[in-house]
């Protein structure tokens, strides 16, 4: 059965599906409704600080007693001081993004949390293990928001082979042939973060949502690649901004001051076009909002139609 995965009895959820910690939209509504519906809700913490984080912690409790997460991002300004919080709040289960967070591993540990953190290689998640982390997600550059440079195709399998904790993939994922994709790869669940997006209880706005749904194959770009910290999104006129800025050979304090507010611009107050509108390349894949609930059950239905199709494939032999 697809809910008798490693990573269903470490987390304590029912199915093999988290919600990505996405800033500004990875609020207690989301959370929670994740939650209870059997997979995993991750408060995105982004770079928001300690007494938002602390308003959320509290709000997705009041919704659900089922497992959830905190995801603490590394170039936080307030990294220390919501990892304090959530230590005292006892969250429980602590996703990293955006950089190692090794030295912070140990602490988590001793404290009995579940530690999961997001990598996009190999030799970091290798490190990760040895310092203790619980399972670790192998994010493929298909993701959206911050990115490494292999694809999920490839990163999940090398990831698989080189650590003995559960794996979770990312990247790239939306559906129920995208997590038998995964599991196929060895991972043991997956991570999702646009799909999610495209939920009713997700409080993106709702022309960020329309964008997703409008979305095609090719409709999202990197940027920040002179930076050394690129990020995915949605084509816009920001983008091009961006494009035409790097070309030319702007600093990285020039990108990061045009890029300074432009998340929450996008996907809260729903500036299509100067607002940064980070989504994967899945978002094609895309067609309409839905309930978590609804969402999560179609995709375990999905996943075990390909499943039993599989199993036929393999009984004509």
């Amino acid at each position: 059965m697809l809910n008798n995965s490693t990573v269903c009895d470490l987390l304590n959820i029912d199915y093999p599906i988290i919600q990505g910690g996405m800033a500004w939209i990875g609020t207690f509504e989301l959370v929670s409704a994740v939650s209870n519906a059997g997979g995993l809700g991750i408060i995105g913490s982004g770079d928001a600080p300690t007494e938002w984080l602390k308003a959320q912690i509290r709000q997705t409790r009041e919704r659900t007693d089922k497992p959830f997460a905190v995801n603490i991002m590394m170039m936080s300004p307030f990294l220390k001081d919501n990892l304090e919080l959530v230590l005292a709040e006892k969250v429980g289960i602590v996703t990293f993004g955006g950089g190692n967070p090794g030295s912070y591993v140990p602490n988590l540990k001793e404290a009995g949390f579940k530690v999961v953190p997001v990598v996009s290689s190999v030799a970091l998640a290798r490190r990760l293990e040895r310092l203790g982390a619980d399972a670790i997600i192998a994010e493929g550059v298909e993701s959206g928001g911050h990115i490494g440079e292999t694809t999920t195709m490839a990163l999940v399998p090398q990831v698989v082979s080189s650590i003995k904790v559960p794996v979770i993939a990312a990247g790239g994922i939306a559906d129920g042939r995208g997590l038998v994709a995964a599991l196929a790869l060895g991972a043991q669940g997956v991570q999702m973060g646009t799909r999610f997006i495209c939920s009713e209880e997700c409080i993106a706005h709702p022309k960020f949502k329309e964008q997703i749904i409008e979305a095609h194959d090719r409709a999202t770009v990197v940027t920040g690649q002179s930076t050394g910290h690129p990020v995915r999104c949605l084509e816009n006129k920001l983008t091009h901004r961006f494009a035409v800025l790097e070309k030319a050979g702007a600093s990285n304090a020039e990108l990061e001051e045009l890029g300074r507010g432009r998340l929450s611009l996008g996907v809260i107050q729903g500036n299509i076009e100067e607002g940064s509108l980070m989504a994967g390349q899945i978002a094609g894949l895309i067609k309409e909002v839905k309930p978590v609930k609804a969402i999560i059950q179609d995709i375990m239905a999905e996943a075990q139609q390909v499943i039993d199709v599989l199993g036929k494939f393999q009984s004509k032999r």
